[in-house]
């Protein structure tokens, strides 16, 4: 930020003084653009009714940052600067008060646009004391003597009007459109007969620029996380933009075989990926995909349920094979499941195969899987998400005899912000 060389015993000069508040200007101007960007933001400003309620509202203290010229007139001695643009903050430090007439027909409402600008204006005139080189004991009363008023101060500060829309049938009213150079704040409705001002009336205008969130709510980089295991909402917390998600879908089932072992459940797909762009407050459904469940009668494993957050994908892993048939050599272990939309999209592993020699059933894809029983025992179920279950064991009794495989594992979803 620039600064002002003043030298002992030099005479003091009138931009000695206008420089350093122009500085300080220009230096806040480019903090606040390093911090907020060079659009328009508001912050505070909100819109109330009074208390008691009446037909009027209270837009409390707040500010409007905006790109703008220099100085659009001339800074005491220094010129007016157009060219040069920076990003200049209005403060409002007391409320304003707007009063809204009601519709006059029975069964109309009225729509009127809250709207907020920059505004930057000289004020505060005073008659100043000027320099009399005749008799330097007796100042002079304004330039050349005459008396005249000069504002003292270049005040910024946010504008705000009222524009009102047509009048219309209660549900068909139109919300005035937003003058060039204004942005819009609220929208308060007013129906015919309406004696008071409620909450209810007032709703923020669409794409108001409010600050979404303060300083305290920034975080840094992936500091915070959030774990599903079952179907829900995750709501984007303010300050977030941006998340890291890993997305598996449920493992599948291992095998029950009538006469011997069953084949291991294949392991969940996996998705991982940076997603962007996000608005804090969005909700972004999620979906939990169940673990396979185990046949009551000899069958293949149950398939696991799919996984899915926003646009990612998480297969779920495909049961091990049982069943009544006779004669095989194994029951083959499931597939595992596929993942899409993320930047890394990984295939569940492949359940094992039963070893029908031995009597002993298929391992489970994993990892998190869960081991093929060995004889006359269930398969394992899943240990962790996503794993695929053990299959069933057999006995070589007479007559031979298989067991149910186990259960595979739930899905799961690790959000990082």
């Amino acid at each position: 930020m620039d600064r002002n060389i003043v030298y002992p015993g030099s005479i003091p000069q009138d931009v000695d003084i206008l420089y350093p508040n122009l500085n300080a200007m220009v230096g806040i101007a480019a903090l606040t653009a390093a911090t907020l960007g060079t659009g328009t933001l508001v912050d505070g400003l909100a819109c109330t009714p009074t208390t008691p309620a009446s037909l009027t509202v209270v837009v409390g203290p707040g500010s409007i940052t905006q790109l703008s010229g220099l100085d659009a007139t001339a800074y005491g001695s220094l010129p007016a600067n157009m060219v040069e643009q920076v990003v200049k903050t209005g403060i409002n430090l007391t409320a304003v008060n707007f009063t809204f007439a009601v519709p006059a027909s029975s069964g109309q409402s009225i729509n009127y646009l809250i709207e907020a600008a920059f505004s930057e204006t000289d004020a505060d005139p005073a008659v100043l004391p000027y320099v009399n080189a005749a008799n330097p004991s007796q100042a002079f009363s304004g330039p050349n003597n005459g008396g005249t008023a000069q504002n003292t101060q270049r005040v910024q500060r946010v504008q705000l009007q009222v524009k009102p829309g047509a009048a219309g049938a209660s549900g068909t009213q139109t919300t005035p459109g937003v003058d060039t150079g204004w942005v819009g704040l609220y929208v308060v409705t007013v129906n015919y007969g309406q004696s008071a001002i409620t909450n209810s009336s007032i709703v923020v205008a669409p794409g108001a620029p409010f600050i979404p969130y303060k300083l305290p709510a920034l975080r840094p980089g992936f500091s915070s996380m959030q774990v599903f295991s079952s179907s829900g909402n995750f709501v984007v917390p303010n300050g977030v933009t941006t998340l890291r998600a890993e997305l598996t879908g449920g493992g599948g089932a291992g095998g029950y075989h009538a006469s011997m072992p069953g084949g291991g459940g294949g392991a969940g797909g996996r998705a991982v990926g940076i997603i962007s762009g996000l608005t804090p407050g969005q909700v972004i459904p999620v979906n939990i995909g169940a673990g396979g469940v185990t046949p009551a009668s000899p069958g293949t494993g149950g398939n696991g349920g799919m996984s899915t957050f926003g646009n990612m994908q998480a297969g779920g892993g495909f049961g091990g094979i049982g069943g009544t048939a006779t004669g095989l050599i194994s029951n083959a272990g499931g597939a595992g499941g596929n993942a899409s939309g993320g930047q890394l999209n990984l295939t569940g592993s492949v359940g094992t195969d039963a070893t029908v020699v031995a009597y002993r059933g298929g391992d489970g894809g994993g990892p998190g899987n869960g081991r093929g029983a060995s004889g006359a025992n269930p398969g394992i179920p899943a240990s962790s998400y996503g794993g695929g279950g053990g299959g069933g064991g057999g006995s070589n009794s007479s007559p031979a005899t298989g067991y149910p495989g186990g259960q595979g594992g739930g899905g799961l979803l690790v959000i990082e912000y």
